[in-house]
């Protein structure tokens, strides 16, 4: 074994071979100390180098047969350098967790804050909150202004749009029309004529032609055309300032009810004023300036004196109150007795004092009681006599109403006398009353009596003379039948009467 090896180069390792197994190349390593021995010609290897040789080959056959599963044997570190690596490596995780605990201090101190405001923010809310019941306890104690009056509405969607269609039918109205000058009531009678002679004319050429008509016209042929429109125009303004007059009355009327109202309200308000004052106010009693005030006790007399003494040594009030309470304890008879003699004389004169102001009062209170007895008699006197005239306003409207019954009675109407006719009004008003009703089933009796005196109005003298004619024939047929009831009330009267 020792001659072969020999034989091999230096740096090229043996190779053991297997029965069906290709080899590869082994690389070419550094010679271990049995191999540098035997190289170098030392005759006889121990037997531990024999074994360490065993034990290299075995570990090179073992690289050979497994290169994937045994790793490539790590370079030996020193033991000093991997100590050195762990301590840095600990001192780099202890920086990483002393910046961890510093930035967890500096949130929590943020949390904290935080939880502080909230806190404060949450008592803050609480005493606002107190402060909005407060309030809140006070406005409910307030009473609320209530005016007892009813005000005007304001005008609805429906009345403006009914206002806006009575404005149109005014406009259709001819009343309500502006009158049309001479010119064109000419032009409206000539219009027809000159159509008929140039019918295939048109409206500028008509107007023209008429326009040179007009011109050579004279005076009195004009002078028809020129009174009729004064006439309209005179009917005309007289419609207007009829119309601006009653607008005129209306807003009068208007701003008088708005002040009336205004007054109203201004003085209920001030009156729920007064009351509201007066519930929130405390009530204090007055004093009388009049009345005499109470004496001093004999302490309070020492303590007047002796206070500004003590106040002088830079004392609190309670600590000067506290040392006079001691002091006046400890005070002998013979020290007390002057103030105690003060306090005695001036409770003498407070008493005397007091009985005169008592006599005083009882006079007052005496006085007012005669003066009220005196308005009360006065205001009773007042009462009877408003009753007094009532009771005769009273007996005097009986009176009246049993004398007009008593009339009544005697003037019982014969039922076979004539009746007085309808005028002509009237019998207008019962044709166009059952028209209206056929027109209008549900229409108010106010509205349907308006509506006949608007038609009666807007009727010509020519319509109005027909129901003139047949007022006034029913008023001959009257005439007639009174005259003969009245010949045979006269017959009977005489037939009856003995001295006939």
């Amino acid at each position: 074994m020792a001659n072969a090896t020999a034989n091999m180069p230096k740096d090229v390792e043996v190779i053991p071979t297997k029965k069906g197994r290709t080899r590869k190349p082994l690389k070419p390593r550094k010679p271990s100390e049995n191999e540098g021995n035997i190289l170098a010609g030392n005759p006889s290897p121990s037997p531990q180098a024999f074994a360490d040789a065993g034990k290299e080959n075995q570990d090179g056959l073992r690289l050979l047969l497994s290169p994937k599963k045994t790793k490539p044997a790590s370079k030996t570190k020193n033991p000093k350098q991997t100590f050195n690596d762990e301590l840095q490596e600990m001192q780099e995780k202890l920086q990483k967790m002393r910046l961890e605990k510093e930035k967890t201090e500096e949130l929590l101190k943020e949390r904290d804050e935080m939880l502080k405001r909230k806190e404060e923010e949450l008592e803050n809310r609480g005493k606002e909150q107190e402060k909005l019941q407060l309030e809140l306890k006070k406005l409910q104690k307030l009473k609320e202004f209530k005016p007892t009056m009813s005000f005007p509405l304001v005008k609805s969607l429906r009345e403006k749009e009914e206002e806006r269609k009575d404005k149109k039918k005014k406009k259709a109205c001819p009343e309500n029309k502006k009158p049309s000058p001479a010119y064109i009531l000419w032009c409206k009678d000539q219009w027809n004529e000159v159509k008929k002679e140039k019918p295939d004319a048109d409206f500028k050429e008509i107007s023209n032609i008429l326009g040179g008509k007009w011109k050579n016209l004279s005076a009195e042929e004009k002078k028809p055309y020129e009174e009729k429109y004064q006439a309209d125009k005179e009917s005309y303004l007289q419609v207007v300032g009829k119309e601006k007059r009653e607008k005129e009355a209306l807003n009068l009327l208007e701003e008088e009810q708005k002040q009336k109202m205004a007054m109203e309200l201004l003085e209920q308000y001030l009156q729920f004023k007064q009351e509201a004052d007066k519930e929130n106010k405390k009530t204090r009693k007055e004093r009388d300036p009049l009345k005499p005030k109470q004496p001093l006790t004999a302490f309070f007399l020492y303590s007047n004196e002796r206070r500004v003494a003590l106040l002088t040594e830079n004392k609190n009030v309670l600590e000067v109150s506290k040392l006079l309470g001691e002091e006046w304890k400890n005070l002998s008879e013979e020290k007390r007795a002057p103030y105690e003699e003060i306090a005695k004389k001036q409770r003498e004169d407070y008493l005397q004092q007091m009985e005169l102001y008592k006599q005083k009062k009882n006079e007052e209170t005496a006085a007012l009681q005669k003066e009220d007895e005196e308005q009360r008699k006065v205001q009773k006197q007042e009462a009877l006599q408003l009753l007094k005239k009532k009771e005769k306003t009273e007996n005097i409207v009986k009176k009246t109403k049993e004398k007009r019954k008593k009339q009544k009675e005697m003037r019982k109407v014969d039922p076979n006398k004539p009746k007085k006719p309808a005028t002509s009004f009237l019998l207008f008003s019962k044709e166009t009353r059952k028209e209206l009703l056929e027109e209008r089933p549900g229409i108010n009796n106010s509205t349907l009596s308006a509506l006949i005196s608007v038609k009666w109005k807007e009727l010509n003298q020519a319509e109005k003379q027909i129901w003139n004619d047949k007022a006034s024939k029913a008023m001959v047929a009257y005439k007639k039948e009174l005259e003969e009831y009245n010949n045979k009330t006269a017959v009977a009267v005489d037939c009856s009467d003995p001295h006939s």
